[in-house]
């Protein structure tokens, strides 16, 4: 019989580090003040902590807009407190889950910075920029999932440039191969210091349809819903070739003995049963978030549950 894993039974608790608890009476949460709890988190029975974004960040979208991978913000503490925080976390017998926000950077990340100064530039393919459409306008109908157009125009170079959620957030470009080997460096950076996995936000998002083509609406759109679901995202969520990213995640987070690759995946559960992978060379835990959105009732969370069994790949 296969032995069972830390994060197949464990109680992971997520901790927003800036609402948290504050170590310097600064009026925001820290990584100290994380320290300061986690007997507290003993007491609880967690067996885990999944802390939100912690890196470098003007903090237009409270860190989902990052400003370097590989840091930590001075509001938070600093790379030292970090450390002394897994150590502790480790002594305790816990495990330590970071954010990973891999989709789009800050628009004050030193590659978007390069990318934007010309059109020629060695970073300008790391995000995803392109020409008006004929009348000026933005390249397609793709739309922002914090509404309006998910296109942003820049006067210096005379292009449009993608992002899926703020004009402050880019999306990356992970057709480009040297972001992606950037960007699973990144997961290294933080494996080798000892963190025992990683939830990934925005999975499902990670390629866009190289073609660029316009949504089709939807057909189920109601006028009091989110703008954002006008369209159906068929050419900007979701796409095949997005499996192949999930599998290089997943191998490095492999490369290191018992570590987690949990994906955040906002779809369908017929959809995101994708997410674990041919052959379960997956996301490890595919969030379903049936389980918030349905009716507060036995009998309906008991379906949820039955038909996500029936739907889950054999192991």
């Amino acid at each position: 019989m296969q032995a069972t894993e830390w994060w197949q039974r464990g109680v992971i608790f997520e901790i927003y580090p800036r609402s948290f608890q504050d170590s310097n009476n600064d009026g925001i949460g820290d990584l100290a003040g994380i320290l300061s709890r986690l007997d507290y988190l003993v007491e609880l029975g967690v067996d885990a902590l999944w802390i939100a974004p912690i890196y470098p960040s003007p903090m237009a979208d409270f860190g989902y807009d990052v400003a370097d991978y590989c840091g930590v913000d001075p509001i938070f503490g600093t790379l030292a407190d970090f450390d002394r925080l897994l150590n502790a976390v480790h002594e305790r017998g816990l495990k330590l889950i970071l954010d990973f926000v891999p989709n789009h950077s800050s628009d004050q990340h030193p590659w978007f910075l390069e990318s934007r100064t010309s059109r020629d530039n060695p970073k300008r393919d790391w995000y995803l920029w392109r020409d008006a459409a004929a009348d000026g306008g933005p390249p397609n109908n793709w739309l922002s999932n914090f509404g309006g157009s998910a296109w942003e125009w820049d006067a210096p170079t005379q292009q449009f440039y993608y992002h899926s959620f703020l004009k402050q957030q880019p999306d990356l470009n992970w057709r480009n191969p040297q972001v992606r080997e950037a960007m699973l460096n990144v997961l290294r950076f933080w494996l080798d210091r000892g963190v025992d996995g990683f939830r990934v936000d925005v999975l499902w998002l990670l390629i866009k349809d190289d073609q660029f083509r316009d949504n089709p609406p939807n057909p189920a759109y109601q006028s009091n819903g989110p703008a954002s679901s006008r369209l159906l995202p068929v050419y900007n969520a979701d796409r095949p070739e997005t499996q192949e990213l999930v599998t290089a995640i997943r191998s490095v987070v492999d490369e290191y003995p018992q570590r987690v690759f949990i994906g955040e995946i906002y779809l369908s559960v017929k959809q995101l049963i994708k997410y674990y992978g041919n052959d379960l060379r997956g996301a490890n835990l595919p969030f379903n978030f049936q389980l918030i959105l349905c009716a507060w009732n036995a009998e309906t969370i008991a379906q949820i549950i039955r038909d996500y069994e029936a739907a889950l790949p054999a192991g």
